[in-house]
């Protein structure tokens, strides 16, 4: 089966444009991932914490609110148009590698999978249902490493000799 493009055949000058842009691509993804380890939303009961509040705790360190309903849409909104954006770009150019079809239809769907879960999850949990924080951590978890395996192949496409015609 062939597709319309391979990275590996790609001019230098445009091997350079998509290595750049995925440097800074990961740099805002993994950025986004610092600020939810910041707010200690990395655990299921942090999770559950930062957006149902912690204010009936006894003497919390941070204290935080339970999120408004429009706060929820705008979290949802952003994070789902942008996320798949991420994932829609990064499978178009995975694509473009040699890997398997295999590897190539788990990485490109499984990340849409994922932000499904993820932030259908927290609205969850939002909701109520807090036994579903641990399913939205495995989630993430999933998607981050959809990401970073993605990117490794892409890479490793991007370095690699075009082939002689």
């Amino acid at each position: 089966m062939s597709y319309p493009f391979s990275i590996k055949n790609l001019a230098r000058p445009v091997k350079s444009f998509l290595g750049v842009f995925l440097v800074l691509l990961s740099i805002g993804y993994f950025s986004g991932l610092a600020f939810v380890a910041q707010t200690e939303a990395t655990t299921p009961h942090g999770i559950e914490e930062n957006y149902n509040g912690n204010e009936d705790q006894e003497e919390p360190q941070v204290l935080k609110f339970k999120k408004s309903s429009r706060e929820m849409l705008t979290i949802f909104h952003t994070h789902v148009l942008s996320i798949s954006m991420i994932f829609f770009i990064t499978g178009i150019l995975l694509w473009g590698t040699e890997q398997s079809v295999f590897r190539k239809k788990l990485l490109s769907i499984e990340p849409f999978v994922s932000i499904l879960v993820t932030f259908g999850g927290i609205y969850l949990i939002w909701m109520g249902f807090t036994w579903i924080s641990y399913i939205v951590v495995v989630s993430g978890i999933l998607m981050t490493l959809s990401y970073i395996a993605a990117v490794i192949f892409i890479f490793n496409d991007l370095l690699k000799k075009p082939s002689s015609l």
